[in-house]
């Protein structure tokens, strides 16, 4: 069994070190409070994050960033986009040896437009890395954390570091598929996030089950367009990390993405939502990214920017509904054609 370096104590962090744990592995779980980790140690809870779970005693948590990667074999980030690179530029500093970068981050950098294993390839020399891997799909870490069924996907562009993730993390209760599309699954991961913002702002306005089945359907062929540009293979959107994720996100009250939108469409301020939530809600930065990025590469996404407009612009969402009810009359599955390479392993 490995040693594994878990960076972030949140929920996820916590859930995902869970399952390593139970698979018999040291997780050494890295966060900033000197108080979460006392209660980790000593009580095996983290109260926090995920209330009345009982943590493996095999989690050890950390603040100490070195004492998390000190022998490690595998680095597991799961801290926030915005976090990333700070942590990446600390973790370089740290090791003398090739690690396996896993991460189960869903988000696209603003300015850059990087995804998150750009940013780990950027950071971190190559002399550092025994492969770069992504863990994503339709897995609240509440379910995790208590053991329930869960069924995600492990990609990276080398299929061996896509076994390797696999065989860390696959139990009977977390199954876990791979897949060589990493641009697809990262972005699939990153955008659902967007849409989950404006399902749950279709709540907040008081719309039925219509509304949310529409807004889902069509920001999953705005998600497939932009990542069919990006080089993608849009048999992914419809695998665990596209339609699966998606899902999840958007009908699930565990969601913060659909939570902060349930907010703003009861009229709540971005502001007064953050400040409530007290989280990072990533689908709110993804938003800005992938606006930014629909604009460099000529992709239309129009909840994407009808999203950016109220989350930037101080649009109100019933505004923004009714822009996107009356756009022009479209073909529902144009640029989403199917290339033939695109069913090819």
């Amino acid at each position: 069994m490995s040693k594994i370096a878990v960076l972030g104590s949140g929920s996820w962090g916590t859930a995902l070190s869970i399952v390593l744990a139970s698979n018999g592995h040291d997780v050494y779980l890295w966060g900033r409070s000197e108080e979460q980790a006392n209660e980790i140690n000593a009580n095996h809870t983290n109260n926090r994050y995920l209330p009345d779970i009982k943590l493996p005693e095999g989690i050890k948590a950390v603040t100490d960033l070195n004492d998390s990667l000190e022998g490690a074999e595998a680095v597991l980030l799961v801290v926030p986009t915005k976090a990333m690179r700070e942590v990446l530029k600390k973790v370089t500093t740290l090791i003398d040896r090739p690690l396996l970068f896993m991460h189960a981050s869903k988000g696209i950098e603003p300015g850059t437009h990087l995804r998150v294993s750009e940013i780990i390839e950027e950071e971190i020399p190559g002399s550092q890395r025994a492969g770069v891997a992504a863990l994503s799909g339709p897995s609240h870490a509440e379910e995790v954390s208590l053991y329930q069924p869960t069924t995600v996907t492990s990609s990276s562009s080398d299929p061996e570091t896509a076994k390797r993730v696999q065989d860390l993390f696959m139990n009977k209760h977390f199954r876990v598929y791979t897949n060589p599309d990493l641009i697809g699954v990262e972005i699939g991961g990153s955008l659902k996030n967007i849409i989950a913002i404006g399902a749950g702002m279709t709540n907040g306005l008081g719309y039925g089950d219509n509304a949310k089945a529409a807004l889902m359907t069509r920001g999953l062929a705005e998600i497939t367009r932009l990542g069919m540009k990006m080089g993608a293979n849009p048999l992914t959107f419809a695998g665990l990390s596209g339609l699966g994720d998606l899902i999840v996100t958007c009908t699930s009250v565990h969601s913060r993405n659909w939570r902060a939108g349930n907010m703003l469409g009861k009229g709540k301020s971005v502001e007064e939502v953050l400040s409530e939530m007290g989280m990072v809600v990533e689908g709110i930065r993804t938003t800005q990214a992938a606006y930014e990025l629909a604009r460099k590469l000529e992709v239309e996404m129009p909840i994407t920017n009808e999203l950016y407009e109220v989350l930037f612009n101080d649009k109100s969402p019933e505004e923004a509904v009714t822009e996107l009810m009356g756009r022009v009359k479209k073909h529902e599955v144009e640029d989403l054609k199917l290339r033939k390479d695109d069913f090819k392993e």
